[in-house]
């Protein structure tokens, strides 16, 4: 597109075009006048260019979002419609003209901003903010940079104005709705990366603009020749810099001395959303200096070294040898020898899903890794977790994370996980979509404070997909009915402090229990002790064998036809070949 619309041109018969102002191949700005000479802003959109997420309910989504916020520091929608220009079809936006520039303009021109002009500014910045955080739908802004507020001149003091809404989504849009291509690295939060947004990506993006203006410069900022901010080596720079402290030097001459409003900064800024300010009302006491911040940047949770064993553990395991390794390997050693492991660049994975049919042992596996390796375990299910009451399961995930945090180092174990977090696809409500964008900012880099957290479920194909991407949980485990040694193994457990007879065959029992599930093996022996106690006998062969012949498998043989099929297509899903995967900021890249 390149000044699609010529002067004098009508639109709609409504408004004719004064000039243009700016522009690309996705979106040109015009200034138009209506039939009574009124002054708006006219955004024109190749519609070609806009992707299934920007529309809702058959129009534009920024339209139905600037409808729904009626805020004096928000930009005014006046209209919007379609037309069609030389065969392309295009959609535009009127909105209230404001007579002003953007802050990106006035740094242009005046350089940095003192904190006396800075700070009001921001504050305006957040009111407008809260107002689109606490609507009851949540709208989430996702594109704060120095171009999205405009400083309107037309009264005797200026007032930011909040403007370029068309990144604009609700907090319950699927993730990854949000085009990160054509968004300033330096002001994306990291979770955005992964496909979360959350009102605290806007407090980072916030605090990025606070920050831009005072110093004159993004935080962590490098320089990115023009029109590639999106390649991979310039996020990894990026990423790398945001390891190292924030710089308040960089002023020419002047080093920047407020400390209170330094550690403001250093906390809207913070990579971990937990460490963030928790909303826009927060941030604006600390700008206010209504509210003492603790002096010192917050550190992330090191996981302790694990050497006290609690419990039977793993020998309590029949078989499953497999699963044991890894979770030795992967999070027992990696504990127990940090140094070997930080010197290979590994670290613990932040989380793992085990899967299969109903009675495999999900929930017993996980309470013996956590005898075995020391942790605390905090066990959950969706009752514990879910809430009829708006917004109180989000809390309920946020408070339970920062227990296990405080407590760390902690496994936090969660059943029927398919429940909690169901996929965002198809017509979820709002409620139910805000708890999973809340668990998976939560899950986000978790292994950094010392959470380890094990999903377990039945309907693995019903999980929300953004909860199964490396970053989150990186072990995809399947545990299918125990193969026959692991069936030799159990009996031979849950059968050595019983009276048994001398006669019992192991492997002839575990020929006889094909496809029978773990907790299926548990109640073949239960019922066949309590058969012998009734008789007042050892517990014999022929009990057992008749017990087999009574109880059949809890799962049928084509359900576990459908879980190998699921199996095939998640392992297939996950090691799909050449996947260019994007290192997300601030987060661990998983190599697994």
């Amino acid at each position: 597109m390149n000044d699609i619309l010529a002067k004098k041109q009508l639109i709609d018969s409504k408004y004719e075009v004064r000039f243009f102002i700016e522009g690309d191949d996705y979106c040109e700005k015009y200034r138009v006048n209506s039939k009574d000479g009124k002054s708006y802003f006219l955004k024109l959109y190749n519609s070609s260019k806009l992707s299934k997420d920007s529309f809702s309910h058959g129009s534009m989504l920024e339209v139905e979002i600037l409808a729904l916020l009626k805020s004096n520091g928000i930009i005014k929608l006046i209209d919007s419609g379609e037309m069609v220009e030389a065969s392309q079809k295009y959609h535009y936006i009127v909105s209230e003209f404001i007579s002003g520039e953007t802050l990106q303009e006035k740094l242009e021109r005046e350089g940095a901003f003192s904190q006396y002009s800075a700070v009001p500014i921001v504050i305006h910045l957040l009111e407008a903010l809260s107002v689109m955080h606490s609507h009851p739908k949540v709208i989430i802004h996702n594109n704060i940079n120095l171009s999205s507020i405009t400083l309107d001149y037309s009264n005797k003091s200026e007032i930011p104005i909040l403007t370029n809404l068309n990144y604009a989504r609700y907090i319950t849009s699927k993730s990854n709705s949000v085009d990160i291509k054509q968004l300033s690295p330096f002001y994306i939060a990291p979770e955005l990366y992964n496909g979360v947004f959350t009102p605290q990506s806007d407090i980072f993006s916030a605090g990025a603009l606070l920050y831009h203006l005072l110093m004159g410069i993004p935080p962590w900022h490098i320089e990115i020749p023009s029109h590639q901010h999106t390649q991979d080596k310039y996020l990894d720079a990026i990423n790398d810099n945001r390891n190292k402290p924030l710089n308040f030097g960089i002023r020419g001459f002047e080093e920047f001395n407020d400390e209170h409003l330094k550690e403001t900064m250093k906390m809207a800024l913070a990579i971990n959303v937990d460490d963030r300010f928790n909303n826009t009302e927060d941030f604006i006491k600390a700008l206010k200096r209504e509210a003492v911040l603790e002096g010192g940047e917050k550190r992330k949770h090191a996981p302790q070294k694990v050497s006290k064993k609690k419990g039977a553990g793993f020998s309590a395991i029949a078989g499953m040898q497999s699963l044991k390794d890894i979770l030795y390997n992967d999070v027992i050693r990696a504990l127990n020898e940090q140094e070997l492991y930080e010197s290979y660049g590994v670290t613990i994975p932040n989380g793992m899903l085990l899967y299969g049919p109903p009675g495999c042992g999900k929930t017993f596996i996980s309470e013996r890794f956590a005898e075995e390796v020391g942790f605390n375990i905090l066990q959950l299910k969706p009752s514990d977790i879910k809430s009829k009451w708006i917004n109180e399961t989000e809390e309920k995930i946020a408070s339970i994370f920062k227990e296990a945090a405080e407590n760390a180092p902690t496994i936090i174990f969660i059943d029927e996980i398919d429940a909690i977090v169901p996929s965002r696809e198809g017509d979820l409500h709002q409620m139910h979509a805000s708890a999973v964008n809340e668990i998976l900012a939560q899950m986000s880099n978790c292994s950094e404070k010392g959470i380890f957290v094990i999903a377990a479920s039945n309907r693995p194909e019903k999980i929300d997909p953004a909860v199964l991407r490396t970053g989150r949980v990186d072990r995809i485990i399947y545990l299918p009915p125990p193969d026959y040694d692991a069936r030799v193994a159990m009996f031979e457990l849950y059968l050595k402090d019983r009276p048994i007879d001398l006669g019992v065959n192991y492997e002839a029992l575990a020929k006889l229990t094909d496809n029978y599930v773990s907790s299926d093996i548990k109640y073949l022996i239960d019922q066949a002790s309590r058969a012998a106690l009734i008789k007042k006998e050892r517990i014999t062969q022929e009990i057992l064998e008749q017990v087999i012949s009574d109880v059949q498998p809890s799962v049928s043989y084509t359900e576990l036809q459908k879980y190998e099929l699921l199996k095939e297509k998640l392992e297939c899903k996950k090691e799909k070949p050449n996947e260019n995967k994007k290192r997300p900021i601030g987060f661990i890249h998983s190599t697994d």
